[in-house]
């Protein structure tokens, strides 16, 4: 039978992660699922932890892989008319993620929809303090600039089939597909009750490598962009200053100073790294990816609803293990 919905999950050594995800899939309110995992060579219990899951399986080797392509080999699998696409160190926070993020498609005129993400208690503050940026509880029905992100995101499979992910991207390669489908005027949906946990484990290295890669994609999309010193600078006093005065707001300043100052100042090097060859960035464009609130805004942990969250504890192939040494992240 025809799915209610595809899912297209990327992956590379996620032994840690991967159940959780899967396990968060299994309690959605919306059961009949096709999951397609897309594996570029992990070499530990990925592949073993998916075997407990009805899961398919895609492979591509290491050599092969870009974001683009391994979601494009996915999305061939697909049988259903809506694709969601999950970062495999994701997990949803409510058994209604799946069909809060494929409502909005009721309007024919929706070619994209994405979710709200936030850290857990391991996640640096200056990166949750991004995602409440990114993803606030406020829903943009119909947003006017083209950011999204594939960790927590729905597509139509048949415009995709118009327009597959570009593969040539280092990154990137949902906001350069949403700037498409809005020129062919489609809208994109921000839907923040469609909520995931986002894990990141990255070293220093890491975030600056992330970053740098963000750019040089973006650069790829708009070619006249840039990025300068100047950018740099002034961005990372800001957005360093603002999460300190955050986190003297919820008391945590000893705790988080060193952190923060670090991950500001690999965040936006790589950046500059990145754009060191391109024109201006647009102020809209800007504003999405980089600018802090200007508010004391406090962190909506307290947010409320009436759907009771997954109880992850309950579900013992949910637990992840121990992360396995070296390798690189996907998503």
């Amino acid at each position: 039978m025809k799915p209610d919905c595809s899912i297209v999950i990327r992956a590379y050594n996620e032994e840690a992660h991967i159940g959780r995800l899967l396990t968060g899939i299994s309690q959605q309110t919306i059961r009949a699922v096709q999951v397609i995992l897309v594996d570029s060579g992990s070499t530990d219990a990925t592949l073993d932890l998916v075997r407990n899951f009805p899961v398919e399986v895609v492979n591509i080797s290491p050599q092969d892989f870009s974001f683009g392509r391994s979601l494009n080999m996915g999305i061939q699998q697909a049988r259903a008319e809506h694709v969601v696409m999950a970062s495999a160190h994701v997990y949803p926070v409510y058994p209604d993620w799946l069909e809060d993020i494929l409502k909005p498609f009721s309007r024919t005129q929706v070619a994209l929809t994405y979710g709200k993400q936030r850290g857990n208690g391991g996640s640096h503050f200056s990166e949750r303090q991004i995602f409440e940026h990114w993803y606030p509880d406020q829903p943009r029905p119909s947003q006017k600039h083209p950011f999204c992100n594939n960790a927590n995101a729905a597509i139509r499979r048949a415009l995709w089939e118009q327009h597959p992910y570009d593969e040539s991207l280092p990154g990137l390669e949902d906001l350069d597909w949403a700037r498409w489908a809005q020129e062919q005027g489609h809208e994109i949906v921000y839907v923040p009750e469609a909520e995931v946990i986002h894990v990141h484990q990255e070293s220093w290295a890491g975030i600056y490598n992330r970053y740098r890669r963000e750019a040089m994609a973006f650069k790829n999309i708009y070619p006249q962009e840039s990025f300068g010193i100047l950018d740099l600078i002034r961005l990372w006093s800001v957005n360093a200053y603002n999460d300190l005065r955050s986190a003297r707001h919820q008391r945590q300043m000893m705790k988080s100073l060193k952190s923060i100052l670090a991950f500001r100042w690999m965040q936006f090097l790589g950046t500059y790294q990145g754009y060191r060859q391109s024109g201006s960035l647009t102020w809209e464009l800007k504003r999405a990816f980089y600018y802090p609130h200007l508010s004391d805004s406090k962190t909506d942990a307290g947010r409320k609803r009436s759907m009771a969250p997954i109880r992850y504890d309950q579900h013992t192939s949910a637990k992840p293990s121990q992360p396995a040494a070296g390798g690189p992240k996907k998503e």
